[in-house]
């Protein structure tokens, strides 16, 4: 079995993984009230989602 012939130092590994990195989650604006939503999904202040009411305001007070 192959092993290495010399051991990777901290720098040379941590150099290759620096494109690993968490980006941050795309928002848009909720053309209905103008939150700030992520795209594709029903806006939790005014519960519409493509121009229509999907979620009443009196369902999700409760």
């Amino acid at each position: 079995m192959a092993v290495p012939f010399r051991k990777i130092s901290k720098t040379r590994k941590r150099k290759r993984r620096t494109h690993y990195k968490i980006s941050a989650a795309g928002t848009v604006k909720c053309p209905n009230c103008g939150a700030t939503i992520r795209p594709h999904r029903v806006c939790k202040e005014c519960g519409f989602y493509d121009g229509k009411e999907v979620v009443s305001k009196t369902e999700a007070a409760e």
